[in-house]
C-alpha cells in the first residue's frame, strides 16, 4: 500500500474468482509497481506468482503504453522497453515467438511485446505514474504508441 502524497505509484488488480482459485484468496495483487528500485509487472491474477516480473531501473530504456487490435475491443498495454541483453522475464507472454508477436501487434518490438502486461483488472492513473517514473527514473520517457490504421 502506498500513501496517497507518495511518488512510488502502485496498482492493484479488482479482486476476481481466478485469484481464489489460484490459491491467493483476497488479498491485494499489485498489477504494476514503480518504485526507487525499478518496475514490477504483476502476473495474471491466476498465474501472479509464476508470471511476476521485476525489471530494474539499469535493464529499464523507456515506459511503453500501447494498444492491441482486436476483432473486439482494443486491449491496453504498458511495458518497458529494455536494455540490449537484459534477462529473460517471466510473463504471460514469455512463450510467444517472434513471428507470433509480429502478428499479434505488428507495430511493437518483440521484447517489448514479451516485457508488457495487459491492462485489464486494473486501472492505469497516467498523472500518478508520469509523476513516478520523474522522480525514480528522469532518464526513462513514457510514450504512447499508437498502432497504424489498418486498411
Amino acid at each position: 500500500m502506498t500513501d496517497e502524497d507518495s511518488p512510488v505509484y502502485e496498482a492493484h488488480f479488482t479482486r476476481t474468482p481466478f485469484q481464489l482459485l489460484a490459491g491467493k484468496g483476497w488479498q491485494k495483487l499489485v498489477a504494476f509497481r514503480v518504485d526507487a528500485e525499478g518496475v514490477l509487472l504483476g502476473g495474471a491474477p491466476a498465474r501472479y506468482d509464476h508470471q511476476l516480473a521485476f525489471v530494474p531501473w539499469a535493464d529499464i530504456t523507456t515506459i511503453v503504453l500501447w494498444q492491441q487490435r482486436t476483432a473486439g475491443p482494443h486491449i491496453n498495454h504498458i511495458g518497458v522497453q529494455r536494455r540490449d541483453g537484459a534477462p529473460h522475464l517471466p510473463g504471460m507472454n514469455s512463450h510467444l515467438s517472434r513471428e507470433q508477436t509480429g502478428r499479434l501487434a505488428p507495430h511493437i518490438d518483440h521484447e517489448l511485446f514479451l516485457a508488457s502486461r495487459p491492462i485489464n483488472f486494473w486501472r492505469l492513473d497516467p498523472e500518478r505514474l508520469q509523476t513516478a517514473v520523474d522522480t525514480y527514473a528522469p532518464h526513462a520517457p513514457v510514450l504512447v504508441y499508437s498502432q497504424p490504421h489498418l486498411s
